[in-house]
């Protein structure tokens, strides 16, 4: 219609004796070039497919503001704590590690030896110290310094990420249920809040999962009884030793101090949450009945009926559990009081800038990279069996599909952002040891959750299993030490950083 009617102006303009024909021909020519490139810019805009050659993730604002003449970290050594959005600050290691050809220290299996500390013969292709050099390390253990430093070079940079201890509670109720003793036998989490020791035997097999989780992952003592003495000893432990603590209720926040901190482009810290729980509870239907023969095959209890964990918590059973996790609170409390100081020398109003230029670019990403504009879909409805994420509790754990149509260099990168943590941690291993079979990802992910290694186990009266964690081959008791050389003593059931008198400081 548009070059009709511009048709008819020229013919009546030309009839007129308006200027010379050829003019008017090639006008007329240049306006449906013209016309025909906005047409075409508009269905491409329309569709989200980005040219072949110029991906999004190469456009200028995938680097983000400058950060001056800073080099990028590409040594780095992560803690992935529990339940704390640890497994998207992963995957965002995972992509930088392989788009720059990094080496991993991965795990023979899915985990560093967790829950036993950590060891340098769990890193796969580990041949002593200085042997080979490791570049990223980053899943999940049970921290050990002095075993880290054997396989990390000296300019590593550490961090972590941390989460309040209530809801930290709250997410592993709902995802270890079935696995961890305490949880396993209370009605509910406000239930467990009223009285933990009703249910809690620190004995028990992969009973850490329900006090101080943060500490033990820390490689501290979780049974150590509280002291402020104590408490302090361990933040000034992990202070030493980890240079940034991110904080995962002001994600975005922690995103950005990490990006400046490693020297990365924007891209890089940009990511989708992964590992995300269902809110709410998924109730029968086919991950319930997956759900059931999962727990039999992990021998953590029988078959039982899918009823949904009631999470709900009233003002004082939240302070109960605080209380419970006593020594996890004193960290978040502490490490919190930190961050904001990191910000305010960052600049409050520059980090706003940069956190509203962070969701921007998400946004975007995620409306060319996925599906619906990025809303998080059930496992079993995402069509691509590779990357549907595992499932492991009571709760349903979400997933992405990508977007049709994009070109391969954006499909590729879009990809690597929704990734699950074990078939990417396989990638990985694949790509690094192409001569050796990799390990088949297990059918039971509650296997995963509970953690792989040796365990010393012995048979209590009521049938549950007593363990004792081993330490460079032997096992914790009375005269182990936390990897800051803090004695333990035993008393009671638990453990207690002693002197020489065996006092509690």
């Amino acid at each position: 219609m548009f070059i009709r009617l511009t048709a008819r102006i020229l013919r009546w303009l030309v009839c007129g004796r308006v200027g010379p024909l050829w003019m008017w021909k090639a006008l007329l020519l240049f306006v449906a070039v013209v016309f025909a490139g906005q047409l075409l810019g508009v269905i491409f805009n329309k569709s989200g497919v980005q040219p072949a050659g110029h991906s999004i993730f190469s456009s200028p604002d995938a680097q983000g503001p400058s950060l001056g003449s800073c080099r990028p970290h590409t040594h780095i050594m992560f803690l992935k704590t529990h339940k704390t959005a640890s497994s998207t600050v992963l995957n965002m290691l995972y992509r930088f590690g392989e788009e720059h050809n990094l080496r991993f220290a991965l795990p023979l299996g899915y985990q560093l030896g967790y829950p036993l500390p950590f060891n340098a013969h769990r890193v796969k292709g580990y041949r002593g110290p200085g042997a080979l050099e490791f570049h990223i390390m980053g899943n999940h253990m049970r921290f050990n310094k002095m075993e880290v430093e054997k396989v990390m070079p000296a300019d590593t940079f550490y961090f972590s990420i941390i989460r309040d201890p209530v809801a930290l509670t709250e997410s592993s109720f709902a995802y270890y249920k079935e696995v961890a003793p305490a949880f396993r036998k209370a009605k509910g989490l406000g239930d467990f809040a009223d009285d933990p020791n009703k249910y809690y035997d620190p004995r028990l097999r992969n009973n850490q999962y329900a006090r101080n989780l943060l500490w033990f992952d820390f490689g501290l003592d979780h049974n150590a009884n509280f002291s402020l003495a104590l408490a302090q000893r361990g933040e000034d432990l992990i202070r030493r030793t980890f240079k940034l603590i991110l904080i995962s209720e002001y994600f975005d926040q922690s995103m950005v101090l990490l990006r400046h901190a490693l020297c990365w482009p924007l891209d890089a810290v940009v990511s989708f949450s992964l590992n995300a729980r269902q809110q709410k509870a998924s109730v029968g239907g086919m991950s319930g009945i997956w759900m059931g023969k999962a727990a039999a095959a992990a021998g953590v209890g029988r078959p039982q009926a899918r009823i949904p964990p009631n999470l709900s918590l009233t003002g004082d059973q939240r302070e109960k559990l605080r209380q419970w996790n006593a020594l996890d609170w004193y960290l978040y409390k502490a490490f919190n009081r930190t961050f904001w100081e990191e910000v305010d020398k960052f600049g409050r109003k520059h980090m706003e800038q940069e956190v509203s230029l962070l969701r921007m670019r998400r946004e975007h990403l995620a409306r060319v990279c996925l599906r619906d504009g990025g809303k998080p879909v059930e496992a079993h409805r995402i069509r691509d069996k590779n990357i549907r994420p595992f499932q492991s509790g009571f709760v349903r754990i979400l997933g992405y599909e990508l977007q049709p149509g994009l070109d391969n260099a954006t499909r590729m990168s879009c990809l690597r952002m929704i990734r699950p943590e074990i078939q990417y941690k396989d990638l990985l291993d694949s790509k690094q040891f192409p001569q050796v079979p990799p390990i088949q990802a297990p059918q039971n992910p509650l296997l995963i959750a509970a953690g792989a290694g040796p365990f010393l186990r012995a048979e209590s009266r009521n049938g549950e299993e007593h363990v004792g964690f081993e330490i460079g081959g032997r096992t914790m008791e009375e005269g182990g030490k936390d990897w800051d050389g803090s004695r333990l003593v035993r008393r009671n059931q638990t453990g207690i950083r002693g002197s020489g008198t065996g006092r509690s400081p």
